[in-house]
């Protein structure tokens, strides 16, 4: 057996604490049965987007660019929290069009968010048996 030079033991116990300071991040989703193992449903929610992606020259800007991924991001939080998107959308805008622009009250978007509680029914899908 060839014996390690102190360069290579150094960086395997580099990476061997790098390891174990994970544990406890790895471990989450063993407390909360919500959190998933893997991050397929979020690489397969932004599918859409990266296939689109190709097609969309009319985002020429950082702000263009911005205000995209800002939607799509609002969109995929609203089929994850099972609204009707459609209904949804159009209750955010109506409900936005109440306040100056940037300057919505914390509480208030709190409100506005798909997974909120406060959130009627009528923006919701039916529930499937």
């Amino acid at each position: 057996m060839q014996a390690l030079s102190p360069i290579r033991i150094v960086k395997r116990i580099r990476k061997m604490n790098y390891s174990f300071n994970q544990e406890p991040y790895l471990r989450v989703f063993l407390q909360d049965a919500l959190i998933p193992l893997d991050n397929n449903d979020a690489e397969r929610s932004i599918r859409s987007f990266c296939v689109g992606k190709h097609s969309w020259h009319i985002i020429d800007s950082v702000r263009g660019a911005s205000a995209s991924a800002f939607l799509y991001s609002i969109a995929e939080s609203v089929k994850a929290n099972q609204p009707k998107p459609y209904e949804y959308f159009t209750y955010l805008l109506m409900e936005l069009l109440k306040y100056s622009r940037e300057n919505v009250p914390e509480e208030e978007l709190k409100k506005l968010m798909p997974w909120s509680e406060v959130l009627s029914d009528s923006y919701r899908k039916n529930k499937r048996r």
